[in-house]
């Protein structure tokens, strides 16, 4: 069944889409909502700038961008893209040709430059306002107190109109992708991606993860108001297959709204009962535990009391490309583990910090003793040793064949884990 979606707001429709809760779009189906979408925005000589996801989040990203590229190209006088990293590694030419299914080379595509979001160049970004320590105050519920600048990447300055082009999916940190997330973490410079990130650690993963309206969503809607610049937002529903289950185009906070409550009947799976162990088979999009901390995140919910996560990974040999360095000094630990002895993390970057708490999950820290809810055990290319010092458990994955674990008593098997969220049901 395939449900039309629109929303009217003074006499004109603010989002159109469509969405199946079964089978996929066609790709004719695709290209008539995009043409549809498209005709109603004035582009004619506009700068247009197209953000979208990395390699991490599945989307059929070069579908998009011919369609985009055959609808606007003679249109507008320009259609550049922008690859939304948040601090994610920069993608050379040949990672960017995969993702965009056209050879990119020096940066060009056709018509079209791709840039890559450089969050570590200083020269990046603008400051487009602050919020206050007031607001930061009541947006956290009193978790935080101080001022957070809105730093963001200059470019969504220098064009005319915005497409934000991504995937909606259930989310550790804010509740569910997409949306303004796309600018904050996706485009933002780091002040704004710290704090965001250590209020997603305060509340926990367990609690914010497939949540719509969460206090992370609202502190990243209050940034994202600052920008100026008119945007289009293009909301993805994706199946496992890559597929598009659902394509909602309009508004940023309506079309995310449709897309959050299509998602949610895709991607958040009811079992009836804890495991005591679940692997997580990892696909090779994720390519550092950094991003493949994701096979935890999403099935933490249904591993019982004393159980155990097993991150299976063979291809990845590196806890974080960017981040590996601090990690390696931090280890991985339960929230109080930090908060407790904020004095002594405290200046390290937060989204680390949070991350660590994140793939480490639920646990208590009391009397210099840390008790993790369940144990996370990695399967990886990383070393037995370098596993033990961060804090996590170890197994060789040449002993782990997948197949042979489905159907165990007690086990759940999660194959190309990190996109659906597991949750017991009530």
């Amino acid at each position: 069944m395939r449900d039309p979606w629109h929303v009217r707001q003074n006499g004109r429709d603010i989002v159109t889409g469509r969405g199946c809760e079964e089978g996929r779009l066609t790709e004719e189906e695709v290209e008539a909502l995009v043409a549809e979408a498209l005709a109603r925005e004035d582009l004619v000589g506009k700068r247009v700038l197209v953000i979208v996801p990395d390699h991490t989040r599945t989307a059929p990203i070069p579908l998009l961008f011919r369609l985009f590229d055959a609808l606007l190209a003679g249109r507008t006088e320009a259609l550049d893209y922008l690859v939304a990293l948040g601090t994610h590694p920069p993608l050379d030419d040949a990672a960017l040709s995969r993702l965009f299914g056209i050879p990119v080379v020096d940066g060009r595509a056709g018509r079209s430059r791709i840039f890559n979001h450089r969050w570590d160049l200083p020269d990046t970004f603008v400051t487009l306002g602050v919020i206050p320590e007031d607001e930061v105050r009541a947006l956290s519920e009193g978790r935080l107190a101080l001022e957070v600048p809105v730093r963001i990447n200059r470019k969504v300055l220098e064009y005319d109109r915005l497409i934000i082009c991504g995937p909606v999916f259930p989310h550790e940190v804010v509740g569910f992708s997409g949306g303004t997330k796309y600018f904050f973490p996706g485009v933002s410079g780091p002040e704004i991606i710290n704090v965001t990130h250590w209020l997603g650690a305060l509340l926990t993963s367990q609690a914010v993860i497939g949540t719509a309206d969460t206090p992370v969503r609202r502190m990243i809607d209050r940034a994202a108001a600052f920008i100026p610049t008119p945007v289009l937002h293009f909301a993805l529903v994706v199946g496992e297959d890559g597929g598009l289950a659902g394509l909602y185009v309009g508004s940023i906070q309506e079309a995310w709204r449709a897309a959050v409550a299509l998602s949610a009947r895709h991607h958040i799976v009811y079992v009836d009962h804890p495991f005591r162990q679940v692997l997580s088979v990892m696909p090779e999009m994720y390519d550092d535990l950094w991003t493949a901390a994701k096979g935890m995140y999403k099935v933490e919910p249904v591993v019982a009391d004393g159980g155990e996560v097993i991150i299976y990974a063979p291809h990845i040999t590196e806890v974080s490309y960017t981040h590996g360095r601090i990690l390696d000094e931090i280890g991985y630990h339960v929230r109080d583990y930090f908060v407790k002895q904020w004095d002594r993390f405290k200046d390290y970057p937060w989204g680390v910090l949070a991350h660590s708490t994140h793939l480490r999950g639920a646990g208590t820290y009391e009397s210099g003793v840390e008790r993790p809810r369940i144990r996370v055990t990695l399967a990886t290319g990383i070393p037995e040793d370098r596993c033990h010092r961060l804090g996590l458990g170890y197994r060789d994955p040449t002993t782990i064949r997948p197949e042979e674990w489905e159907g165990r008593e007690g086990v759940l098997v999660v194959w190309k884990a990190g996109e659906r969220l597991y949750r017991l049901r009530e």
